[in-house]
């Protein structure tokens, strides 16, 4: 009794006592109503192979295959027949376990957490000043500078195991590490609970298995790769499930029409330079602005000569990374009700307030889930639903976190042009000056010509400069308005917030 060698993925071996037959190129795993496959076959001892290209589910092909086998090889036509049907129940069942193993490799990979580990992240969890040391840990990780930034990051990716889970879009200009923010602290959450993206077509997500995203943390590296699926996208974040129907034949010929359904809920996560482009997108999401500064580059530029001197210690940035991972592993599922949430108004300076504060509520929720160990577990009287509530320090906490967020939600003008703003305040200030020169501006703050026009139209348009004449005829001159009226609106956001917590009657 024979076996199939199946040692070498290219070339099957099958022999028995009369003949020798190899399956050259192997076999597909994609069409199980056929069993197409390159032979070659001959007698033991013979010189005279025969190679032939067959279907060995089809029985027409395969009787007049065993006579031609059997007239050029020499051989009678029973052996051949009785040797082509165990080898194709040979290959058959090879071609199952080749699925199953497929099957396999494409499930997600879930950690179990040993006592030690479990422990250690639940200490964590428990203990004070919370997203204190969590920021700390995301520094130990190899995150550098952005502390408000990175866990305003970690915190949205942790929504994504809640109901209404948040999302993020970073912006910046080119090469001021966007990409390298969202996926260092992408590093932080587990494996098996996010779908990297770089380019994606245009219907690739309704062809994901119905709870195959649910809870999951996408990340877009650019969302200029990523055009063609924003909508269904958004739609995703926003009924937290996309349905599309197509047009299908089934194995009678029958023409149907079926629904692919793909659930949610999911926290998205991208970046981008182009902030205008993406409006739609950067609605339904918290803007983070890269940190363009100085010191900031300093900060990065020290640390890529330490990791060049090996003066980073990596074990730590590890042990640091698969403790938050670990941590990210013991959340669970859980209501949060905040009963302060009636006493929460967000300032009136914000845009699109309806969405913005959702997004504030929902993400006073999200701290207060991260905190989960470290409150009450309550009961609902009528149905018995497990939750935990908020309380007024998470308040104060996400509070400080969102007061950029806000302010940039409140603004008239892209992110982009506003840091430009705030760029030439300084830069005048530092010069004691008022008016400037397109020219003087271009050369002194580093800016590309079209880039800088750009900037000041849109300036000139929301009325925040305005040209002043100059004494040399032709130059014109340009003036600030308003040098205070960013600090004023950020003073009306804290005062507002202020307000909140101030009108929080606390029982007595």
């Amino acid at each position: 009794m024979t076996s199939l060698d199946t040692s070498n993925s290219n070339n099957y071996q099958y022999t028995t006592k009369h003949l020798e037959i190899h399956i050259l190129g192997g076999i597909k795993t994609n069409k199980l109503e056929s069993l197409r496959v390159t032979v070659s076959i001959q007698k033991l001892k013979s010189e005279k192979i025969l190679r032939h290209n067959i279907d060995l589910y089809n029985d027409n092909q395969v009787e007049k295959f065993v006579r031609k086998v059997a007239e050029r090889l020499e051989i009678g036509t029973s052996i051949v027949r009785k040797t082509l049907q165990e080898l194709t129940k040979e290959l058959e069942a090879y071609r199952f376990l080749l699925l199953k193993n497929e099957e396999e490799q494409a499930m997600p990979v879930y950690k179990q957490l040993n006592a030690s580990e479990e422990k250690e992240a639940i200490d964590f969890l428990k203990k004070g000043k919370l997203l204190t040391r969590t920021n700390e840990y995301i520094g130990k990780s190899g995150v550098i500078g952005e502390d408000i930034n990175r866990l305003l990051m970690y915190l949205i990716f942790t929504s994504r195991k809640t109901n209404n889970p948040l999302h993020c879009i970073s912006l910046g200009s080119s090469g001021a590490g966007k990409t390298h923010l969202q996926s260092k602290v992408a590093e932080l959450i587990p494996e098996e609970d996010k779908v990297e993206i770089t380019v994606l077509s245009a219907n690739a997500f309704y062809y994901f298995n119905r709870t195959e995203l649910q809870h999951k943390l996408i990340l877009i590296e650019d969302l200029d790769g990523a055009e063609s699926v924003l909508y269904p996208l958004r739609e995703l974040q926003s009924k937290k499930r996309i349905t599309k129907t197509v047009v299908h034949k089934d194995s009678k010929g029958t023409t149907k029409t079926i629904h692919l359904t793909v659930e949610g809920p999911v926290s998205v996560a991208g970046c981008t330079t182009q902030e205008s482009i993406y409006e739609d997108n950067s609605n339904r999401s918290f803007l983070l602005y890269i940190d363009e500064s100085e010191e900031q580059d300093k900060r990065i530029m020290n640390y890529q000569r330490a990791v060049s001197a090996g003066q980073v210690n990596e074990e730590e940035e590890y042990l640091a990374s698969e403790l938050l991972k670990n941590v990210q592993r013991v959340l669970q599922p859980i209501r949060v009700i905040n009963p302060f949430a009636m006493y929460l108004e967000l300032p009136q300076s914000v845009f699109k307030p309806r969405r913005t504060n959702s997004h504030y509520l929902q993400f006073i929720e999200a701290i207060t889930f991260y905190k989960q160990h470290q409150r009450e577990k309550q009961y609902d009287k009528e149905t018995g639903e497990e939750f935990i509530e908020t309380t007024i320090e998470d308040i104060e906490e996400a509070n400080e976190l969102i007061t950029e967020v806000l302010l940039r939600k409140s603004d008239t003008i892209t992110g982009a042009c506003r840091n430009h703003l705030e760029n030439l305040k300084k830069y005048l200030q530092e010069k004691e000056q008022t008016q400037f020169t397109n020219t003087e501006i271009r050369r002194n703050l580093r800016v590309k010509q079209t880039t800088l026009q750009r900037y000041h139209k849109q300036l000139l348009l929301e009325g925040y400069i305005k040209k002043v004449k100059g004494k040399k005829g032709q130059t014109y001159y340009y003036e600030i308005i308003d040098v205070n009226e960013y600090t004023s609106l950020k003073e009306q956001i804290n005062k507002a917030l202020k307000e909140c917590l101030q009108g929080i009657n606390l029982p007595t």
